[in-house]
């Protein structure tokens, strides 16, 4: 046995995988969007699917169910199954950034944090950050799921999460699939009615930041509270 490689003498090199060799010899970095795909997905994942994912919008197809990819886009169920991951895990470490463990006093902070929750979204979301006395992430609680144009939350299930995880603090964040981070008069009525309940509990309202495709609206900035 060859002390260093762990193989008989004489015996053949292991196989390089095709699909491994460009990545590990240029880096990952270096690939195009579909070959980053197809490694994920794998060389059975279907090449054609994965370079068709490529030319749609990445943040929408990060958002497909891994029963979406395969109906959708063709690709097996493990392959799907493996995308799907990638994609959340994706998402995970942009959440679980340096922002996230700063305090939420600034809306730049809270959208660091909130866009890769909401970004790709079909739907609006309004979600609840539930913050301790030094205004850090405890917890993100999901509120509720809307329309394509609206979102429907009441206090009563904002401050349930806030009171159950025993917050010191909140903000709120809830997207425009639109792209167009404006408020509405219904964000704004909402936005008034938290901070009433806030007040009422003892659980202030810091912020409620509105995120569109690439910008964002902080309504504790259009109308000081």
């Amino acid at each position: 046995m060859d002390s260093t490689f762990g193989t008989e003498a004489g015996a053949p090199p292991a196989r390089v995988d095709a699909q491994r060799a460009p990545a590990d010899s240029v880096g990952a970095e270096s690939l195009s969007v579909a070959d980053l795909i197809a490694r994920v997905a794998g060389s059975r994942g279907a090449a054609g699917a994965c370079a068709e994912l490529a030319t749609l919008e990445l943040a929408e197809v990060a958002r497909r169910s891994p029963r979406d990819l395969c109906v959708r886009s063709g690709l097996t169920p493990a392959a799907a199954v493996r995308l799907a991951a990638a994609f959340e895990l994706g998402r995970r470490v942009e959440r679980t950034g340096p922002a996230a463990r700063a305090p939420m006093n600034a809306p730049a902070l809270v959208h660091a944090v909130a866009a890769p929750l909401l970004r790709g979204l079909d739907r609006e979301e309004f979600h609840a950050f539930l913050l301790d006395t030094r205004h850090r992430l405890l917890r993100t609680a999901h509120i509720s799921t809307g329309t394509l144009s609206t979102s429907l939350v009441h206090p009563r299930e904002v401050y349930a999460a806030a009171l159950r995880e025993a917050a010191a603090a909140i903000v709120v964040v809830h997207n425009h699939p639109s792209g167009d981070p404006e408020p509405s008069a219904q964000d704004l009525e909402v936005t008034r009615r938290l901070v009433q309940v806030g007040a009422l509990v003892g659980v202030p309202l810091l912020d409620h930041v509105v995120v569109g495709a690439d910008r964002w609206v902080s309504l504790r900035e259009r109308m000081p509270w």
